[in-house]
């Protein structure tokens, strides 16, 4: 801050003179008394002067409403909106979004650091201030191809950028454990450069919870328990509470949410699509479900606030109050946590749930194109088993962690797999796609229900391979085919033809095209998914399957190298020998 402005922050703080704008008659919320307190906002360049009785040059009327600090995402991966970051921006920042904790590692799994340098341009594009964490796992385990390899020499002038607040969630907890080499240069050079550590650790319990948290990793959103929650926070870590489209573990962890550890609570949504964002919306949402469980609004609103602010050290924003950045919410109630408008960085930039700014979009040239097969054919999806008796994937329930399960299936002369209608069981395959190593992985899959064609994703956590599901080797090829014919995407096909599909350009994870018409594609990929294929009605089609070859979430899943056992962290057959 230049001196004069530095003296023109003091003077309209102290009342000397006018305040560019001022925010009047409102309830402002103090996060640190936890009270609200009648007065107005005085604003100058793009920071709070002060909360008082305030004139300005220009002068708005909150007409009695709540004033709250701008909400903070503490964890969420841009790409999995299917969204540019210019475009989530637009989307979120009507719902009081100011801020997000974003982890680009599924481009930079496709892209390497050139995904991450379209990700940080890009996001100078949009008024909601996106902050990055440096992907820690690429690839996230080494027993799946991704597109790039990031080890710590390749982090050395990343994690030096201002906006890289530090190390994306470090998903290969045994590696910590086992105080691997490379993983122990990533950690140092981390704490080298004063960053963060986020964190991954399902699962992870007593003296191993201990080791992992020595490393002075920050926090975690995979808790999937109350007990998961308050042993972390006992380890000194904080809690990211997650509400997803995937994902919904905020009623349940809410009821671990006390006084005492409040504190150490922050709200996150990993993964939100469209349909999500504007049909329910983003942090209001997890507000008000806050509430509805029985939290009081006003340590609801310091987890998304100030909570997070300070586990992220943003010193300057997370509260209303002199010399923190002016990003405001006015909220009509503490309820429904209805946005009535936003201002970031002094900056009115929403006002009745639309964004103002125009919205304009980097070049996406430099992460098109990720989409390199090598002689693909359906024959890459014989299996030639000899046992009839396997292990499954079953999917559990509300969220990606599956079951490993054992299923007798039907063989026909040659060794492969005879799908039945009658039989809640299909064929999983994982194709390679960004080096052309030819690789392809088959499975088996419970409880997707898919009755008619085949459904391709180059969607797949983390490394982003192919994954297809479908009633036969010839519906699979043909969606992948036809994937590929795309650049990405989603494609879904019956009787060998497309049915629906969405084409992703943008490393094949992203969409070019705007948030409604994300949205309204996905919903018609649902309809088809359903009515078409008869995917079972209790399973999201797109965002279940494309978890499916995540290797860091129990219990068992898919890479391109096989069926993995997340709880070995081994390698598995298919077969189980009679």
């Amino acid at each position: 801050m230049e001196k004069e402005m530095l003296r023109k922050l003091i003077q309209t703080a102290s009342g000397e003179i006018p305040a560019e704008t001022v925010i009047k008659n409102c309830k402002v919320l103090d996060v640190f008394s936890g009270k609200f307190t009648e007065g107005d906002i005085a604003l100058c360049g793009g920071q709070i002067a002060g909360v008082g009785e305030y004139h300005g040059e220009t002068e708005i009327d909150a007409e009695g409403r709540y004033a709250v600090p701008g909400f903070i995402d503490s964890h969420i991966h841009i790409e999995s909106s299917y969204l540019c970051p210019e475009e989530l921006g637009r989307l979120l920042v009507p719902h009081g979004g100011t801020t997000i904790i974003a982890d680009p590692h599924e481009i930079v799994n496709v892209c390497g650091i050139e995904g991450l340098d379209y990700m940080m341009e890009a996001a100078e594009n949009t008024a909601l201030d996106i902050q990055y964490m440096l992907p820690s796992c690429v690839p996230a385990t080494p027993f799946e191809n991704a597109g790039a390899t990031v080890e710590a020499p390749q982090m050395g002038e990343p994690i030096k950028r201002e906006k890289i607040l530090g190390l994306g969630e470090f998903m290969n907890f045994p590696g910590v454990l086992s105080t691997d080499d490379s993983v122990l240069d990533k950690l140092l050079l981390a704490k080298k450069e004063g960053k963060l550590i986020d964190g991954h650790s399902p699962g992870l319990s007593g003296l191993a919870l201990n080791g992992y948290a020595a490393a002075r990793i920050q926090g975690d959103h995979e808790c999937a328990a109350v007990e998961d929650m308050q042993e972390r926070i006992a380890c000194g870590m904080y809690v990211l509470l997650r509400q997803g489209s995937a994902c919904h573990d905020l009623r349940t962890l809410l009821k671990g949410v006390t006084p005492e550890n409040s504190r150490r609570c922050l709200l996150c949504s990993d993964d939100r699509q469209p349909k999500t964002i504007l049909q329910e919306g983003h942090l209001d949402n997890h507000l008000q479900i806050c509430v509805e469980e029985g939290l009081d609004a006003v340590t609801a609103l310091r987890m998304a606030t100030l909570n997070a602010a300070e586990c992220f050290r943003l010193y300057d924003r997370g509260a209303i109050a002199p010399g923190y950045r002016a990003d405001i919410v006015l909220l009509d109630d503490l309820t429904k946590f209805h946005v009535d408008r936003v201002w970031v960085k002094g900056v009115l930039t929403a006002e009745n749930g639309t964004y103002l700014p125009d919205v304009k979009r980097h070049d996406i040239s430099g992460v098109m194109g990720s989409i390199h097969l090598k002689d693909f054919s359906k024959e890459k999806f014989r299996m030639h088993l000899k046992s009839n008796r396997v292990n499954v994937i079953e999917i559990m329930p509300g969220g990606v962690v599956t079951k490993k399960s054992e299923a007798e299936i039907t063989l026909d002369e040659h060794g492969e797999f005879i799908w039945s209608e009658d039989v809640d069981l299909v064929k999983v395959a994982v194709v390679e796609r960004h080096k052309g190593t030819g690789n392809v992985a088959c499975g088996f899959l419970k409880g997707y229900g898919i009755k008619e064609g085949a459904i391709a994703l180059s969607v797949a956590h983390d490394s982003h391979n192919i994954i297809v599901v479908g009633v036969n080797d010839d519906e699979m090829e043909s969606a992948v085919k036809y994937l590929e014919k795309q650049s990405g995407g989603i494609v879904l096909v019956k009787n060998g033809e497309v049915v629906e599909s969405m084409p992703m350009p943008i490393a094949g994870l992203m969409s070019d095209q705007s948030g409604e018409w994300v949205a309204e594609k996905l919903a018609a990929l649902h309809e088809a998914a359903y009515t078409q294929l008869r995917i079972d009605s209790t399973v999201e089609p797109v965002m279940t399957l494309c978890f499916m070859s995540l290797a860091v979430i129990p219990e068992i899943k898919l890479t391109d190298m096989g069926l993995f056992d997340v709880t070995s962290f081994s390698f598995i057959p298919v077969e189980i020998e009679n």
